[in-house]
């Protein structure tokens, strides 16, 4: 038992700081560093990476099925049609 308490080091929550400026691949990078020394904060920071990769995909599909619906209903208005006389 003593053995295995001396080879688990926990990591510092620096490591936190790859998932924050690097998304996914900052999580990938941290999990792979820390996983044998302090696997649940591996784990944490690889979740944090996809969760902070995700997030702004999610918005921006948002954004984009609301504008392209949006904008296909208001062609009318910026497009009137030309009657002629």
């Amino acid at each position: 038992m003593s053995e295995h308490l001396d080879r688990y080091r926990k990591r510092g929550a620096w490591w936190f700081l790859l998932p924050i400026f690097f998304t996914i691949i900052g999580g990938i990078i941290a999990y792979f560093a820390i996983r044998s020394d302090d696997s649940r904060r591996a784990n944490d920071c690889l979740l944090l990476g996809i969760t902070l990769f995700t997030i702004p995909l999610a918005i921006l599909g948002i954004i984009v099925v609301f504008f392209s619906v949006s904008l296909s209903e208001l062609e009318p208005i910026f497009y009137p049609p030309i009657y002629e006389i």
